[in-house]
């Protein structure tokens, strides 16, 4: 939107003022209804028939309550301030109410802005000398009792004493000074006047003891409403008899509307806020620092993923009944990956989120890996970073909230339903973009994001008192209590301090400062990032605050085409920012005496996967230690490796010589390995060395297996061949399984995956942002729509009502039709498609044959055919109709 449609107009004349809000939307042009319902997706869901329909449901609760709750928090505080101004207002009052006396130039300046807020997204309409606050809006936001007013003004003089007996009225006139009337209406009319004229209100209160005046100090900022006892004292007396507080029920009181402005010095709010709150910065690094940091996370990243995944590669733990991971499995992953469980929580979500992770969907149901992540494990590093900081950005599920109560006081599970929280991807993305507006390597104070962010979008419990409230007074209790508006409690503000955290976890972000790889992923430019949250541009015509606030476009929920794309090209470049930031893979490790391996960086995939199996992770970090066990090497021997095969590995892939104690190592359990074998008969032992297996005989620990002597060189064994082959090793044997035909089974580890899964669908917070080529569409419908209903139309004796579809009989309506052939004449028609949809349209018929019309539509502006019988009834238009 330009800053010159902020610039207040000049009032329009009286005969063209329009009369209703529907009259206003026909006025705007398509741009400007484009603005309205990109900023209101709910109008267009479905598209209304006509301009009528869009107004109408522009006025319900539903739709007023959405757009009030994503008004930024001065645009807010005008649409209050329109609430308890007068019905329609001028724009000096409005200016008055937010400014107040002093005429604040930070209001003044700002206010245009915020007016056209307002007005582009239909909650105010008329012109600057008539502005009007659509009905639903002023309902939702002016004051009552059951629902104080968020500015903490009362009732009017004329609406406190509504239900005032005509005696006491003239009672309280003649204590303020003022002479009596004839009627009630002129006294109430009097006393309105005195109290909003300055002068005569600042002489009445010279007068008032200072008593009375502490009352009214206590009361003027609200809440408006006290009690009084059926004798109040003498200074609360006073102000009762002269109308500075009025009752509105048995021992309640309160203080007029105009009372209470006057006190203020014409202020609607305590404190207006016509700018956001700076971004204020927390440290400064250079950016080469922040780019380490973020990338060093981001080998972090994929490490621990990877991590996560290998542990359920072969089936990880089962899905509850009512689905998501039990509190048991989430803390025997997190000792795994040597994690908090709420660390392990967010990187189980992640996996999930980027499709890497789903439930198998047996009978036995299991969490697994997807067919995607042996895909995404052969992508480079970085690409793999950037699908999985992709994912992050535009999921709905917040693990945060993860522990917590849902509304049915069930606990929310990791991998559960219920985590979805459709603000997520907004307020992740606007967080980022506050980061992206300071220079490059600055952090910022998580509580001037918290407040920004605060003031762009208010807190539900802010729109109903964004007023700090003053005690009570003593002998004019307060009557209700006022909500907190402080930023920060409310689920946005965590879900601000989550990203904060997540983005420095993930590589996002290092040392708090956005990284050059998330300005990339962002969609910025790194060397426009700097101007990302600047209020102005150059060349500007007016101050920065008058300026729209830079909201930067979220990933859409459910995205076109263009935005994929635009999507995909952003992570693309945020990868080459990252890939030469991260280490490069090595082919080699160094190998110690003492049976450990070091890996100084990570490893390339085959030798990393052919380690694991070989030796077990001793510890990680920036070098990885692997120790050589007799387990572990037993582990490859039953891989199928020979001995040879890992001395000739060890030896490839060693920058130091293979120590003698690993070589003694692997020939030792070489030489063992294989000597006994398992086989099926419940089990069996077979071994050439019939001394071994009498030692295994005699051998207490043998007493469970259930063994005896079949011949000299088999046991028989009443246990399975895995209980068997546990229990031998356990007694320090090595022994091996063989098949049915007496071969060697080889065991690797078995991979299990789910079937092909998609990622979970993110959960929009109401409709989604309709594209440009919908808006077009929806914008023509309702222009045909409307032009079809408002069209002049001849009055018959058969004219339908106002709104309703023309009805004819068959015979009149062939007629007409075919009078309209030859005479050229536009008619109006009601039509009522396959689906027994019915519409209103203004046609020009062309030829009538075989049942049907080929017309000209207006409406739709092109050449149609219609049936016949499908047409309800036909109308001429009046001659003056365009």
């Amino acid at each position: 939107m330009s800053t010159e449609e902020h610039i207040p107009t000049e009032a329009a004349p009286a005969g063209g003022a329009p009369r209703s809000l529907a009259e206003a939307l026909r006025g705007r042009d398509d741009r400007s209804l484009a603005v309205l319902l990109r900023a209101r997706p709910d109008l267009i869901t479905p598209v209304p028939t006509d301009l009528t329909q869009l107004a109408t449901r522009a006025g319900t609760r539903a739709s007023v309550v959405r757009a009030l709750e994503r008004l930024d928090r001065f645009a807010l505080q005008t649409a209050q301030a329109l609430a308890v101004a007068a019905d329609p207002a001028s724009y000096a009052e409005l200016a008055s109410l937010l400014a107040g006396d002093d005429a604040d130039p930070a209001v003044t300046a700002a206010l245009p802005r915020a007016l056209g807020t307002l007005r582009d997204q239909a909650l105010v309409w008329g012109a600057d000398d008539r502005l009007r606050l659509v009905r639903t809006a002023r309902e939702l936001l002016a004051p009552s009792p059951q629902h104080p007013s968020p500015t903490g003004l009362g009732p009017t003089v004329a609406e406190a004493t509504a239900g005032m007996s005509p005696g006491r009225v003239q009672e309280i006139v003649a204590q303020a000074g003022l002479a009596s009337t004839h009627d009630s209406v002129s006294a109430v009319t009097g006393l309105g006047g005195l109290f909003t004229d300055r002068r005569r209100m600042a002489a009445l209160l010279a007068a008032a003891p200072p008593e009375s005046l502490d009352v009214l100090t206590r009361l003027v900022w609200g809440p408006p409403y006290g009690q009084v006892t059926a004798k109040p004292a003498a200074h609360l007396r006073w102000l009762l008899d002269r109308g500075l507080l009025l009752p509105t029920a048995p021992g309640t009181v309160v203080i007029p509307r105009e009372v209470a402005l006057h006190l203020r010095a014409g202020r609607a709010h305590r404190e207006v806020q016509p700018v956001p709150p700076p971004v204020e910065a927390a440290a400064t690094h250079r950016p080469q620092v922040v780019d380490a940091a973020a990338a060093g996370q981001a080998y972090t990243t994929l490490a621990t993923m990877e991590e996560l995944l290998k542990d359920w590669d072969e089936g990880g733990p089962g899905v509850l009944r009512a689905g998501g991971l039990s509190v048991r499995d989430l803390k025997r992953t997190a000792m795994a990956l040597d994690l908090p469980e709420p660390a392990a929580a967010f990187w189980v979500e992640l996996a999930y989120a980027a499709g890497l992770l789903a439930s198998d969907g047996e009978a036995d149901e299991r969490y697994a890996a997807t067919p995607a992540y042996d895909e995404w494990l052969e992508l480079p590093a970085a690409e793999r970073w950037a699908r999985l900081a992709t994912a992050w950005l535009t999921a709905t599920r917040t693990p945060g909230v993860i522990g917590e109560r849902d509304p049915k006081d069930r606990t929310l599970s990791a991998l559960g339903p219920g985590l979805d929280r459709s603000a997520a991807p907004e307020v992740r993305h606007r967080v980022l973009a506050l980061l992206a507006g300071l220079p490059e390597g600055t952090s910022a104070t998580p509580d001037s994001v918290l407040a920004r962010l605060h003031w762009e979008r208010p807190s539900r419990g802010a729109q109903q008192s964004s007023q700090p409230q003053q005690p009570p007074a003593s002998h004019a209790q307060s009557a209700q209590s006022a909500q907190s508006s402080r930023p920060g409690d409310d689920l946005r503000a965590r879900i601000v301090r989550w990203t904060l955290s997540e983005a420095e976890s993930l590589g996002v972000t290092g040392r708090g400062a956005l990284s050059a790889q998330g300005r990339a992923l962002l969609g910025f430019p790194r060397e426009a990032a700097a101007t990302a949250d600047l209020p102005e541009t150059p060349g500007d015509k007016l101050p920065a605050h008058h300026v729209l606030l830079p909201h930067h476009p979220v990933p859409a929920l459910s995205p076109t085409p263009d935005a994929v794309a635009e999507q995909a090209a952003a992570a693309s470049r945020a990868a080459r920012l990252l890939a030469p930031l991260l280490p490069e893979p090595l082919d080699h490790v160094l190998l110690q005496a003492d049976l450990t391996a070091v890996a100084p960086g990570p490893l390339k995939r085959p030798l990393a996967d052919m380690l694991g199996v070989l030796a077990d992770v001793e510890s990680k970090g920036g070098a990885t230690v692997y120790r050589f066990t007799p387990g572990s090497v037993r582990r490859a021997l039953d891989a199928g490796r020979s001995a040879s095969d890992l001395h000739d590995f060890l030896t490839a892939h060693s920058r130091t010589p293979v120590p003698q104690p690993l070589a003694y190592l692997i020939d030792d359990v070489a030489r063992r390995h294989g000597h006994l074998r398992i086989g099926v008969a419940s089990a069996y032992v077979r071994c050439d060395d019939d001394a071994m297996l009498s030692e295994i005989l005699a051998d207490k620990r043998s007493q469970g297996l259930g063994l005896r002597r079949l011949a000299p060189t088999v046991l028989a064994a009443q246990a399975d061949p895995a209980t068997l082959l546990n229990g031998l090793r356990t007694m320090g044997f090595a022994p091996a399984a063989e098949s049915a035909e007496g071969d060697v089974l080889i065991t690797r580890a078995h991979a299990h995956r789910t079937p092909p899964r998609t990622a979970p669908e993110p959960v929009p917070e109401g409709p989604p942002a309709p594209d440009d080529t919908l808006l077009g569409a929806a914008i023509r419908a309702i222009r045909a729509g409307d032009l079809a209903s408002t069209t002049p139309r001849k009055t018959t004796g058969d004219t339908a009502p106002s709104g309703a579809l023309p009805r004819t009989g068959s015979a009149e309506t062939l007629a007409t039709m075919q009078a309209a052939v030859l005479t050229g004449e536009t008619l109006w028609i009601g039509y009522v498609n396959a689906e027994g949809s019915a519409s209103q349209r203004v046609i020009a018929p062309v030829r009538v044959e075989g049942g049907f019309v080929t017309a000209y539509d207006h409406t739709a502006d092109e050449v149609r055919t219609f049936p016949l019988h499908r047409i309800t009834g036909v109308a001429e238009l009046a001659d003056d109709a365009p």
